[in-house]
């Protein structure tokens, strides 16, 4: 009859001494049997014998309880849910063995139900401690049990079948699904897509290799991960490195970018005629999907060195996450796009290169606000007079928009002009604001907002002359004649913001070698929920704890002084006055393997003959060849470095022009060489920071030289 077992074969039980027979078979063989109800193996109903061996040899999780005891034989699969009580629970009954979960609620009363009536219950998914044998932990697991009948050859029920399915896995999958929801919505920049996906293929398939490709012009760009790769907090800073495939490249992942068609391949090696390297060689089982939305094309890839089925909900799941990913990518890559424009014009109308004088260092920052797709209207400018005097300005028109935008160049162009011609500050100042309010009246709006310090600095004279126009008053950073630095704000008359009239003044203070004027917009020093005080007292300890002087390490450190994230944009400049002229070189750099090693030997050589100490110059050309190697790997190409020596500090920047396939970098605060590059410069130099540029970025770092 259905549900009987009277007429499968019965095969040979393992005979007791049998050494083919490990684990849970050997305790079925050996076991003493005539010591309980069901007495010797040899009297069992052939159904029972036929159905223990099949329990025991069966690789998924089994147990039959037979009897009135219920009494308990399972199989290697099933042991972890037995717990520390296995192997002595072999054989015994099974509410004794299974005590702590014997209670809940799909288990014993359900293994009692089906012993009793006779009908087949499927159970919800349960959690289940787990002893894990590797780890010899107990962990939780998620299970959904069957549980089935067991006749004897005259159709009586005699015992109760429960077979385990773990969906641990699947939950976890899933949980990790909803994770890669969050992380993904958190991204700006395919850059930050791919992070998120490469690290969601790993952790969540426990795989081998993953990789992430988009379309990129004619052909693709691809990145990838490796299980056991070194990723440290660096390269989750750093830019992932893309590689460039042609139109017609002939890997999995780019035949499912074009065709959008997912591919899943379970034992061969499917990247073998497109393998980069022995990584790739390796991969056995692969799964390619498509990412496709209306302005995307692209792929996901997840890999295992040995072969693996994909089961149809590993299989969903990928799709899920793939569509998830390929979402964020047309957000992403339409994020670039924005930001880059706005980024693009924001930063053409500010000087790309500043005045290189003998007797004073200049620097600048700019850094886009939160909302980094849009323009703003901070704006710096340093220029040589016609008498050899230094002019500097930094102001802030209100908004953030490309209108905030064209008005700041109009501004900053303006009085460029205006002080070309006469370059006191009072007398540049008030031409500016009659062309503000002229533009105002024009535009027929009272909310023309714009606030701005400029200064001309002669340091022959050794001192400067500046006007205000409603800016925050500038800082000053001075040593005192014991070498301590200090830092204090410029006693000036505010004034009135341009456009609203108003006498303008100026005002005349002492600037002598050593000294560093810093000028800021009020991005710098503003946080929600915190006073302008606390922000002013906050840049003013910074900078006067900063090590040195040095114009850019200044900018780096203001830009840190005051915690927390700001919506404004930062603008900041400063100059010093340098006691002594330093010396400077400059390399240009070809996008050239060799590159890294030519910089080594060109460094070295221009340091010895500078005479400066050996242990700066072996720390220096290691870092030097770090950014190096970053710069041609992530920006793809050419680079500029520079060094400057002074008696105090060795300067060095290296520039590069790249945008890695979009109109500008979105994180330019990166740096490392696959991995140690960021601790390596933090360790050996004294400060270092990142500089954006009008295309591409500038990475410096400075290293004090120690009194001879």
């Amino acid at each position: 009859m259905p549900g009987t077992f009277g007429r499968i074969p019965t095969p040979p039980a393992p005979d007791v001494g049998d050494p083919a027979a490990t684990g849970t078979a050997a305790l079925l063989a050996s076991y003493p049997w005539e010591q309980t109800p069901l007495g010797a193996q040899h009297s069992w109903d052939p159904a029972l014998r036929t159905l223990a061996e099949l329990v025991v040899a069966c690789p998924m999780p089994m147990a039959l309880a037979y009897g009135d005891d219920l009494v308990l034989i399972y199989n290697d699969a099933y042991a972890p849910l037995v717990g520390a009580q296995h192997p002595a629970a072999f054989g015994q009954a099974a509410n004794g063995v299974l005590t702590e979960i014997w209670h809940q609620s799909g288990l014993g009363d359900v293994l009692a139900s089906v012993y009793r009536d006779g009908r087949p219950h499927l159970g919800q998914e349960t959690t289940l401690p787990v002893f894990r044998a590797g780890s010899g932990l107990i962990e939780h697991g998620v299970f959904a049990h069957s549980h089935s009948p067991v006749r004897d050859g005259s159709g009586r029920v005699v015992g109760v079948l429960t077979v385990a399915a773990e969906t641990t896995q699947v939950i976890q999958q899933l949980k990790s699904l909803s994770e890669l929801t969050t992380a993904l919505s958190a991204t700006l920049t395919l850059d930050d897509v791919a992070r998120v996906a490469l690290r969601y293929a790993l952790d969540s398939f426990d795989a081998d290799w993953a990789a992430f490709s988009v379309d990129d012009g004619p052909g693709w760009r691809s990145v990838r991960r490796v299980r056991g790769e070194v990723i440290d907090e660096a390269d989750e800073r750093l830019p992932p490195l893309w590689r460039r495939w042609p139109a017609e490249h002939p890997g999995p992942l780019a035949v499912a970018a074009g065709t959008a068609h997912a591919r899943f391949t379970g034992d061969e090696h499917p990247l073998h005629a497109s393998a980069i390297d022995r990584h790739d060689e390796k991969i056995r089982a692969l799964a390619a999907l498509p990412l496709r939305t209306t302005s995307l094309r692209g792929s996901f890839g997840v890999g295992y060195r040995d072969p693996h089925s994909w089961s149809s909900p590993e299989r969903a799941l990928l799709a899920a996450g793939a569509e998830l990913i390929a979402q964020a990518a047309e957000r992403a890559r339409r994020f670039e796009t924005q930001h880059g424009t706005a980024q693009l014009l924001q930063r053409s109308m500010l000087p790309e290169n500043l005045p290189d004088l003998p007797q004073l260092r200049v620097a600048a920052r700019y850094e886009a606000g939160v909302d980094g797709n849009a323009a703003g209207g901070d704006f710096y400018d340093a220029f040589v007079l016609p008498d050899g005097c230094l002019g500097i300005v930094l102001g802030d028109v209100a908004g953030h928009d490309v209108q905030a935008a064209a008005r700041m160049g109009q501004v900053r162009a303006a009085l460029r002009a205006l002080a070309l011609n006469d370059s006191r500050p009072d007398r540049v100042l008030t031409g500016v604001d009659r062309l503000v309010a002229s533009l105002g009246a024009e535009g027929g709006t009272d909310e023309l907002f714009v606030t701005v310090v400029f200064g001309v600095l002669d340091p022959d004279g050794a001192r400067m002359t500046l006007s205000s126009a409603g800016h925050p008053a500038p800082l000053l950073r001075r040593c005192t004649p014991e070498g301590e630095p200090t830092a204090r704000y410029l006693d000036l008359p505010t004034g009135t913001p341009l456009g609203l009239g108003g006498h303008r003044v100026s005002s005349s203070v002492e600037f002598v070698p050593g000294d560093t004027l810093l000028l800021y917009s009020d991005g710098v020093i503003e946080r929600r929920r915190h006073s302008l005080s606390a922000g002013l007292a906050a840049l003013a300890g910074a900078v006067a704890a900063a090590g040195s002087g040095d114009p850019r390490a200044l900018c780096a450190v203001a830009t840190a002084a005051v915690g927390g994230t700001t919506e404004d944009d930062v603008a900041i400049i400063a100059v010093e006055h340098v006691r002594t002229p330093s010396r400077s070189a400059r390399m240009q750099v070809p996008a050239e393997p060799t590159a890294p090693s030519r910089v080594r030997r060109w460094m070295s050589r221009q340091l010895t003959q500078w005479q400066v100490p050996e242990q700066v110059i072996s720390a220096a050309v290691l870092c030097t060849s770090e950014l190096t190697t970053n710069a041609l790997l992530h920006a793809g190409t050419a680079a500029r470095v520079e060094i400057d020596l002074s008696t105090e500090r060795l300067l060095v920047s290296v520039a590069d022009s790249g945008t890695r396939g979009t109109v500008t970098r979105a994180q330019t605060d990166t740096l490392s060489s696959r991995g140690r590059g960021l601790g390596l410069i933090e360790h050996l130099s004294d400060a270092w920071g990142t500089d954006p540029t009008v295309r591409g970025s500038t990475v410096w770092f400075e290293m004090l030289i120690p009194e001879q």
